[in-house]
């Protein structure tokens, strides 16, 4: 299984992905949590991500699509693989579609999008940052991110929908209806 996760920051991705994980036995490749690995390592990867992390900006693609690449190329994403926050957009879907070609893997199964309100994102990433002290959540920085969502990973959706790829899944409510749901679509 293929799994692309779509929905802006705050959405639960991270979450269910991780549940996704214990599911199928596939890896989850998170561009989020391997360029914060950076940052704190202090590598210069992370130097030059953390400056546009803290603004809310996007990493610049040639750093993201090279994380991505190696990350697919070992052994354990062979069978299957979980993408949370690659594609971004849809040149890097594009860009996607031709790695796993190259990598002589096959194409992507299912693109989830865990829809999510605006404002229950803005709440929820407030709480997260005052209970994990993250840096990159306040008010303008997320409102800032959400609208970056919108108008560049936004596409993504008819781009995975053009495919006959794309479902979308309600992000609110309990942790284990939310996972059913999406194991439901994947089926």
């Amino acid at each position: 299984m293929r799994i692309v996760l779509l929905g802006a920051p705050g959405s639960g991705k991270g979450t269910q992905g991780e549940k996704l994980v214990a599911h199928f036995g596939i890896p989850k490749i998170s561009t989020g949590d391997a360029l914060r690995a950076a940052v704190a390592a202090g590598t210069e990867l992370g130097k030059k991500a953390k400056a546009t992390m803290d603004a809310g900006q996007l990493v610049a693609n040639e750093i993201v699509i090279g994380i991505v690449e190696e990350r697919l190329g070992q052994p354990d994403a062979r069978k299957g693989f979980i993408l949370d926050g690659f594609p971004r957009n849809t040149a890097q879907a594009e860009v996607l579609d031709a790695m796993l070609l190259r990598l002589g893997q096959p194409s992507v199964d299912k693109a989830v999008h865990l829809a999510v309100t605006d404002e229950e994102i803005i709440k929820r990433l407030l709480e997260r940052a005052h209970k994990e002290g993250r840096a990159d959540d306040k008010e303008d920085v997320i409102r800032h991110r959400i609208s970056v969502y919108n108008a560049e990973t936004h596409p993504l959706l008819d781009y995975y929908e053009g495919q006959h790829k794309l479902v979308t899944v309600p992000g609110v409510g309990g942790l284990d209806e939310i996972f059913a749901r999406i194991v439901g679509v994947l089926k």
